[in-house]
């Protein structure tokens, strides 16, 4: 708006030789600015100022300059400066930075990027074949960048990730397993058939299995030998070859089941961590292994992590039987170690037990082992506690963390304890009934 005089009395108008208006105003910090927009029309330059004037008075107002930053860069910036990321998290956010997000936008100044550019942006990812799920976590990611840039860092007005529903993932139906089915999965990944497959030649594999305590020939060349390996596992399966049974990991699969731990937990598990006596596990720490290979020790994923969790007392006799077989007397010794003694790895122990193959002859095929943990959650819900001594039990961070600690191996979480126990002891009866159902994992 101008004075009297005829002079503004917030920035200046200026009509350069192309006849189109251009405005320039000082910022908060009483620089001066030149608006990057030019304008047909005196009145709307004049606009144009007093809408600018407006949002500095109401503290609204963002740096055009700023806004020229590169998304790429900025996100990258965001997810180093983040405080407390576990580093799984770290590397699930670079890496879809760099395959989803920066090809298509990366380039784009952050002032520039429109509600419509991100729709778009969501539109080719799932039409060039990206599941619904990864398209969520990315656009879930960005709207997280752009939100800081508008909230915290006032580079934009406002955040242009407002697509409803863009962020949503449908959880997949995952199997829950009775009682039966855990106690059969647990000796089967134990089991190893007795044989070897040897090279005659390039693309020729002879297989040879023991039958009876005697060694036989299989009268097939196979091509590769992942088909011999995997005709003397199915063997074994059929009862046509002698079998040995490893026990190293029936009590893990046993203890990750009810007592609901995740993969992490389970395999950072030292000797002190069980009191067989009380019944319970504590969990106090966790490994995560990183995109690029490496096992980092750390926290649980949550707050609500750390805490004990009572052990059924019809699992505690192959918890002791573990203990003696396998594990070293130190107390800092891991209970479930690799085959080198190390930490145990899920690559490692989905290859030592077959697990693939177990599942599908099961009738499971697709069975996560993340599956047990869902199992045992479901088994515990059957108990009929509260949701917060669920939670509590699962180790969700949505409950204070002292209520970990008022429920461990008493009350509530004694309570679930028993109900799953009680269906521990009910197995054979449950062996001739319905398979598993499916249920939505939380």
């Amino acid at each position: 708006m101008a004075n009297r005089d005829g002079r503004r009395r917030f920035g200046n108008i200026r009509k350069r030789e192309s006849g189109r208006y251009q405005i320039r105003y000082p910022g908060p910090d009483g620089q001066m600015r030149s608006g990057t927009e030019t304008y047909e029309r005196k009145s709307d330059a004049e606009r144009a100022l007093s809408l600018i004037e407006a949002q500095i008075i109401r503290g609204e107002w963002t740096d055009p300059e700023r806004g020229k930053v590169k998304l790429k860069d900025y996100a990258e910036t965001w997810i180093s400066q983040r405080p407390g990321l576990r580093p799984r998290t770290v590397d699930l956010y670079r890496w879809l930075l760099k395959k989803h997000v920066t090809p298509h936008l990366g380039n784009a100044a952050i002032g520039k990027i429109s509600t419509s550019m991100i729709r778009q942006w969501r539109a080719d990812l799932l039409g060039n074949g990206v599941s619904v799920s990864v398209a969520a976590k990315a656009y879930r990611l960005l709207r997280a960048v752009l939100m800081t840039a508008a909230e915290e860092d006032h580079i934009i007005p406002r955040n242009p990730c407002r697509i409803r529903g863009a962020g949503d993932e449908h959880a997949q139906e995952r199997p829950v397993l009775t009682v039966a089915q855990v106690f059969e999965l647990a000796d089967l990944v134990g089991r190893r058939p007795v044989g070897n497959v040897r090279k005659l030649k390039e693309n020729a594999y002879r297989l040879r299995f023991q039958r009876h305590g005697e060694m036989r020939t299989h009268p097939e060349i196979f091509g590769n030998r992942a088909d011999a390996e995997r005709a003397l596992w199915k063997m074994g399966m059929d009862g046509r070859v002698d079998c040995t049974h490893d026990r190293r990991f029936r009590a893990l699969v046993l203890l990750a089941t009810f007592a609901s731990l995740r993969w992490g937990e389970v395999s950072a598990l030292r000797r002190s961590d069980l009191d067989l006596d009380a019944g319970t596990v504590r969990v106090r720490a966790a490994y995560v292994e990183r995109s690029t290979g490496e096992l980092v020790l750390g926290p649980p994923k949550s707050k609500a992590g750390r805490r004990i969790v009572g052990i059924p007392q019809g699992i505690v006799p192959a918890l002791r039987e573990h203990l003696d077989t396998y594990v070293q007397a130190d107390p800092g010794a891991l209970v479930f170690p690799g085959a080198k003694g190390g930490p145990l790895r899920r690559s490692g122990f989905n290859t030592r037990t077959r697990w693939v193959d177990v599942v599908r002859e099961m009738g499971l095929p697709g069975l996560h082992f993340h599956d047990l943990r869902h199992t045992g959650n479901m088994l515990a819900a059957e108990s009929g506690a509260g949701l917060k001594d669920l939670m509590a039990r699962m180790g969700h961070d949505n409950v204070r963390a002292a209520m970990i600690y008022q429920h461990a191996v008493r009350g509530a979480d004694r309570t679930i304890t028993d109900a799953i126990d009680r269906q521990i002891i009910r197995r054979d009866d449950d062996e001739d009934g319905p398979a598993g159902a499916l249920v939505p994992a939380g």
